[in-house]
């Protein structure tokens, strides 16, 4: 094998921490009564779990609560409407199992689980019935979530698909087998990339991860393998020290070797997770693989929010041999209000970062909406007699037809999101149709 052997680096069990492991938590690191109450209350709603790695390198423990490491897995105050928090906090004191989860689940229900049209626009169908744990909707690619890798090594307290992890069935895109999704790519030639998401896909073991890899190499039009994961962040064991990390090297090996792209689509949100030598190892055995290396990242309050943050990060990313590809906003679910930066900061925040990068780290492209018709770059504010206007282009598109058009909306200094804003009136009607039914407002 062309990667470092696993006879290098020490074998480290993985153990996951969740709501119950609170305490055991606060004793090791001295949080206070009151911040551990906050975590029991919000991780009711929105799921926590963090592990070893994370707890003992990434967190800063004498700047908590505000340490970025810490405010992106464990849940704080300000993550619910403080109404909503003080509901949870009563049912927990005196209410019954029932209506514990009856307060629950209506909170969900408000935190809009499922953004961007991704239940009822993207779910695939054939002959007339949904294809479950599939989503296609951008014409050459299909996400693939496979039911055993629908969990993570630790929670982002950002995620967009918290709503997979909460245990709700009904909220939950998963796939028992790739049965249903290579009957599908056999129907569509058209589909030349399978990105399989989660969760993450990582956390399944090499032999899981291969019966959902090796089927998709007898179908001749897919030419690209991405796996969306965080676990060179939050377990680069994985890669490193875990029992079968060789094994998950040659099975990428295997898949590079057929002549597909394998791209291993790293999620980095903070500089920090890749500050170990850990991480930068296991970045190094997956190139060494074969594999591609891309980056990306939503722009988040309290964590990232900071020029100089991304340009450190991209320039981590850059010497690692990996690829910056992403700024994305924060989508408008989970605890969007906590985290949510104004659309006028994120292109202020994006631009000085890149504009001090080196040439070859220039491959980002951000801020970028991952909204209901498409990815929407906002490319700047443009400045003219009649207002001031966010310029706008669609990277990707529901109707490929729409791919690299640019239009613009106006100006306001609070729009964090697509339906903040209110679009140019000479904006074409196709461009403007794609919106219809949300926003931006025609």
């Amino acid at each position: 094998m062309s990667q470092l052997t696993l006879s290098s680096f020490e074998t480290v069990r993985f153990r996951a921490y969740g709501p119950r492991q609170i305490d055991e938590i606060a004793k090791r690191y001295g949080m206070s009564p009151d911040l551990c109450e906050t975590v029991r209350v919000v991780s009711e709603v929105l799921p926590f779990r963090v592990n070893e790695y994370v707890l003992s390198q990434l967190i800063d423990w004498e700047n908590i609560p505000d340490d970025p490491m810490f405010q992106l897995v464990f849940p704080q105050r300000g993550m619910l409407a403080l109404e909503d928090e003080a509901r949870v906090a009563r049912a927990l004191e005196g209410g019954s199992r029932a209506e514990r989860k009856e307060v629950v689940a209506e909170i969900r229900s408000r935190l809009n689980p499922h953004p961007s049209g991704q239940r009822e626009l993207n779910v695939p169908k054939d002959e007339g019935a949904d294809l479950p744990g599939m989503q296609h909707k951008y014409r050459e690619t299909v996400l693939y979530f496979p039911g055993q890798g629908q969990t993570c090594h630790s929670y982002c307290t950002y995620c967009f698909r918290w709503a997979q992890f909460v245990g709700d069935a009904d909220l939950r895109f998963a796939a028992s087998t790739p049965d249903q999704l290579i009957g599908y790519l056999r129907k569509h030639p058209e589909i030349s990339d399978v990105l399989v998401t989660g969760g993450d896909p990582m956390v399944m073991s090499t032999e899981r991860l291969r019966s959902h890899l090796e089927p998709l190499l007898a179908v001749e039009s897919v030419r690209t393998i991405r796996i969306g994961t965080k676990s060179i962040a939050y377990w680069p064991h994985r890669f490193v020290g875990d029992q079968d990390a060789d094994d998950v090297l040659s099975l990428f090996e295997k898949v590079v070797d057929s002549g597909r792209n394998l791209a291993v689509m790293a999620h980095f949100s903070h500089p920090r997770e890749l500050d170990t030598d850990l991480a930068r190892r296991a970045v190094s055995r997956i190139r060494a693989a074969g594999a591609l290396v891309y980056c990306q990242a939503p722009l988040i309050a309290h964590v990232n929010d900071d020029a100089a943050v991304w340009n450190e990060m991209w320039r981590a990313e850059l010497a690692v041999g990996a690829v910056p590809y992403y700024m994305f906003v924060e989508r408008d679910t989970g605890p969007y209000g906590y985290f949510k930066v104004p659309l006028a900061d994120a292109v202020e925040i994006f631009q000085d970062a890149y504009r001090a990068l080196p040439g070859l780290a220039r491959t980002v492209r951000g801020p970028v909406m991952s909204a209901t018709p498409g990815k929407v770059a906002v490319d700047g504010v443009a400045h003219t007699p009649q207002g001031s206007y966010f310029q706008l282009r669609m990277l990707q598109a529901r109707n490929p037809d729409l791919v690299g058009r640019a239009f613009r909306a106006r100006h306001t200094p609070d729009a964090a999101w697509v339906d903040d804003l209110e679009l140019d009136p000479d904006t074409p009607a196709d461009l403007r149709a794609a919106f219809d039914g949300g926003s931006p407002k025609a």
